[in-house]
């Protein structure tokens, strides 16, 4: 859903986009990869993306293996669910841009009362990309969420947009 959130923003600020989901095993807490796509022009691809420009990991369990990170074009982002700091207990990292770290889940847990840190994240995202204003995320969640679950949504993607700690990287060091 959070790519589909995602995808709606960028369309509501004038772009195009595509939210592709990929599901295993479909059950609450199942490993899942959304694949979202954002262009100026139309977009005609369906698939999987191969070479993100920035990958974003809600299970802070996958940040200390490379798979995620497969493809991440150099000068990519990462951003990390994560209420650890990145510097001392994850290695990796160092072909990247930049590295985003957010703890989304105690968020969530704090404003949506679960661990569903999908919104979250997805101030976070607006932040460490700017490929999305913060508004026009805020504005996305209306099509999704209505009264008391709309207000939670959006304080949690505000308070995802102001709490991300970003580690920038030159040439492969902090």
């Amino acid at each position: 859903m959070g790519a589909e959130i995602l995808a709606q923003a960028c369309v509501l600020k004038g772009s195009y986009a595509s939210s592709v989901p990929s599901f295993g095993v479909e059950r609450r807490g199942a490993p899942v990869a959304a694949f979202v796509r954002l262009d100026d022009r139309l977009i005609r691809d369906t698939h999987q993306i191969y070479e993100p420009d920035c990958v974003v990991i809600l299970d802070p369990s996958f940040a200390k293996s490379a798979a995620p990170l497969q493809g991440l074009r150099n000068d990519g982002i990462v951003i990390v669910n994560t209420a650890q700091d990145l510097e001392k207990h994850y290695s990796g990292f160092g072909h990247v841009k930049s590295v985003g770290m957010v703890d989304a889940t105690g968020i969530a847990l704090e404003v949506l009362g679960r661990p569903i840190s999908n919104t979250c994240m997805l101030g976070a995202i607006s932040r460490a990309t700017g490929w999305v204003s913060l508004d026009a995320v805020l504005s996305s969640l209306e099509f999704y969420f209505k009264g008391e679950i709309l207000k939670k949504n959006a304080s949690a993607v505000r308070r995802g947009y102001e709490s991300l700690r970003v580690i920038r990287f030159h040439r492969g060091h902090p």
